[in-house]
């Protein structure tokens, strides 16, 4: 039977609702999960139906301890393991604990609030959320920190199907892709206190136009020096800005889909550790981790097989 993914490749939807959740101690949480399964499946299929341009989805990861705890196909998917922090001279790619990853976009907030109301109502018996965070859009597409977030994606279905979903060398996950979330925290407020030049500088690009400087101009140190592996290795970012502004909590939520974990923490050692080690990325100066976790987004055929018993 052909694997059919969960929809990673969608690259619509203005507004979004991260949530995490973790499962409650000595319950059997089995019957729950089987019926997230199917709501998961439900909300998308009546969702195309209902707002068929509305760049509307639902994507549930599930982390390693909860592939084990829910009993789910062994041997696992090669590459989904407990996240491990990457510590650097400065800064650490901390690691926090998730069961369960749900991804909620849609052009309209209101449908986002829907789902995550209704996919609430089924796990708060059994887990507790531990994270929620509403993103939204900002102006063509930047974070709060005033840059364009995510110019390096890969564009168009085939090249994100290669970049984001499993291939045939790990055969029994084929469609599946890994999902890894990092919450991050802006200092808004020191970021701002840099002349524009030197803002640039830190992301390697011009601010408003968008543009990558020049290698003999970026520094090695720039953001897109080091969270850039090449070419043959991307990701797809689907990053949302969120915040409070009278808390001044103001923050990035990093989700990145990829074919293999491998190509993230690639990633991650050069922006932590450095390339070469101490020469790390300055954007972290102004923004840190306060979550970190991996999590694996099998195919809607597995959900399926789940619902029926024949995972």
């Amino acid at each position: 039977m052909d694997q059919v993914p969960q929809n990673i490749i969608n690259d619509q939807g203005n507004n979004t609702i991260f949530m995490v959740w973790n499962f409650k101690n000595d319950m059997d949480v089995t019957d729950a999960f089987a019926r997230v399964c199917k709501l998961v499946i439900n909300l998308n299929h009546s969702n195309d139906t209902r707002f068929p341009d509305g760049g509307v989805c639902c994507i549930m990861g599930i982390g390693y301890d909860a592939w084990h705890r829910l009993k789910l196909p062994v041997p696992l998917p090669k590459e989904l393991e407990n996240f491990a922090p990457i510590a650097g001279q400065k800064h650490t790619a901390v690691s926090t604990k998730g069961d369960l990853h749900f991804h909620i976009k849609g052009n309209d907030i209101s449908i986002c609030y829907d789902m995550t109301a209704a996919l609430s109502s089924y796990l708060e018996p059994v887990a507790s959320c531990v994270e929620e965070v509403h993103g939204f859009r900002y102006w063509d597409g930047r974070s709060i920190l005033g840059f364009v977030d995510g110019t390096e994606n890969p564009r168009g279905e085939k090249q994100r199907s290669y970049f984001g979903l499993v291939g045939d060398n790990d055969a029994a996950y084929t469609g599946g892709s890994y999902l890894f979330v990092q919450k991050y925290m802006h200092d808004l407020t020191a970021f701002k206190a840099l002349p524009q030049e030197e803002q640039e500088k830190v992301f390697g690009r011009y601010k408003y136009s968008d543009i990558e400087m020049p290698d003999d101009v970026k520094p090695a140190n720039a953001h897109s020096a080091l969270a850039n592996v090449g070419d043959d290795f991307k990701i797809i970012r689907d990053n949302m800005p969120f915040g409070n502004m009278a808390t001044n909590e103001m923050g990035t939520y990093f989700i990145a889909y990829a074919s293999t974990f491998s190509t993230v923490k690639k990633m991650l050692t050069n922006m932590f550790v450095g390339s070469p080690a101490g020469n790390y990325d300055r954007l972290l100066d102004f923004s840190t981790p306060v979550t970190g976790t991996l999590f694996f987004v099998p195919t809607t055929t597995f959900l399926n097989n789940v619902t029926s018993g024949d995972s």
